[in-house]
């Protein structure tokens, strides 16, 4: 099975789930708030640590934070078929939004809100 794509990792992820009689607790409440347990988890890897050393993690760090992100995106990945999103357009929807709110020739250079300019 090929396995780069969003859609095949959500059929994977569908038939993990069933193999294990899963579903029953997946549902979008409590996988949204696993999404954000694991989210924490991956902060505590960067907590007190500076911004250039956030950038360039020794290497006994790096698979920990790996591990982190892949639990993320797998619950992300589920919400997202519970609810019937596609993420990939979701996301280019988005963009597209936020292309709107944060136009370049005035936002280019600055971290400030959309509401602040």
């Amino acid at each position: 099975m090929n396995h780069d794509s969003l859609e095949n990792l959500r059929t994977r992820l569908r038939k993990f789930a069933k193999e294990r009689d899963w579903d029953q607790f997946h549902s979008p409440k409590n996988l949204s708030m696993a999404l954000i347990a694991e989210a924490a988890e991956l902060i505590e890897h960067f907590q007190w640590l500076t911004q250039e050393q956030s950038s360039n993690l020794p290497d006994d760090k790096v698979e920990p934070v790996e591990q982190e992100l892949a639990d993320i995106l797998l619950y992300l990945v589920r919400i997202s078929d519970k609810l019937g999103i596609d993420l990939i357009e979701a996301a280019n929807k988005k963009i597209d939004i936020n292309k709107k709110k944060y136009p370049a020739d005035e936002v280019k250079g600055s971290a400030r809100k959309y509401s602040e300019y």
